[in-house]
């Protein structure tokens, strides 16, 4: 609606997963150096936690596009199945025929095509999001399903991505030995005020059509941030209604009390 009004090519303040507008704090460089690491140095296993829309599925997606002609991914969003049900869903995604096979069926047409990606000089990538809700069985049968190698590299590397409760749950006395097999747990934090400031204008340059675009002032940065603290999908959520109301109002620039009508407006929504 006021792509036009802002000189947007597209909306700054989406909050699907898009890695062009991921904006990289210290802590996402870092996440991404570490999937990085740990995929190409074939490590078996890596895992990657942090509270509801910090951006970890961002990160996952922009590891995906840097990397994309050398991988092969599977990406799994449902996970609350048992081990059988999870494994149809990893060969379909695989893009495998699998339909009507049992489990060891499913395991040999697996591993026939992580060698015949093996052979490609090609690296094969499951992940796993919302990892947290998987059982402890699960987790067994992933570690089993890690085993799948050649004499001197995995076969396939398993990422998971979760919410904090998948890192309490890892370090659980029954996890350790699969918990033996992760090269430490990556967690994003929450932004700080200060990214949260680069952060809104990080969007807002990327989805401008000349670069530039409207401004917050310091005091409305802060009443984002307050409100927000410091999650960018809720920065997105605000900031989106922040710009609609500077439409409405005909106005460019946004201080504290256009953001704090933003809020009550939010709030106003989630109360009715």
């Amino acid at each position: 609606m006021y792509e036009e009004y802002y000189s947007f090519k597209e909306l700054p303040f989406n909050v699907t997963p898009d890695p062009r507008f991921l904006y990289r704090s210290r802590s996402h460089r870092d996440a991404l150096a570490y999937i990085t690491y740990g995929i190409f140095q074939k490590k078996g296993f890596i895992a990657v936690t942090g509270e509801v829309g910090v951006g970890k599925t961002t990160v996952v997606n922009a590891f995906i596009d840097l990397f994309q002609p050398s991988l092969e991914t599977a990406f799994v969003f449902t996970t609350k199945f048992p081990f059988d049900q999870l494994l149809y869903l990893v060969c379909n995604d695989f893009g495998l025929e699998v339909e009507g096979m049992n489990k060891v069926q499913m395991l040999m047409a697996l591993n026939k095509f992580l060698i015949s990606q093996y052979e490609k000089n090609r690296n094969t990538v499951l992940i796993i999001d919302e990892a947290q809700n998987l059982s402890p069985e699960v987790l067994e049968e992933l570690r089993m399903l890690s085993n799948l190698e050649t004499r001197d590299r995995k076969l396939i590397q398993i990422m998971l991505v979760g919410q904090p409760e998948l890192e309490k749950m890892l370090n659980l006395n029954e996890m350790r030995q699969l918990r033996q097999r992760i090269p430490g747990i990556c967690h994003i934090p929450i932004l700080n005020r200060d990214d949260v400031e680069k952060y809104i204008q990080f969007r807002i340059k990327v989805a401008s059509v000349n670069g530039q675009g409207p401004a917050f002032t310091s005091e409305a940065i802060n009443e984002v941030f307050h409100y927000s603290g410091g999650t960018p999908r809720l920065i997105n959520i605000l900031c989106d209604r922040v710009l609609l109301l500077g439409y409405v109002m005909n106005v460019h620039n946004f201080d504290s009390r256009i953001v704090r009508e933003g809020i009550r407006e939010l709030e106003s929504k989630e109360i009715t």
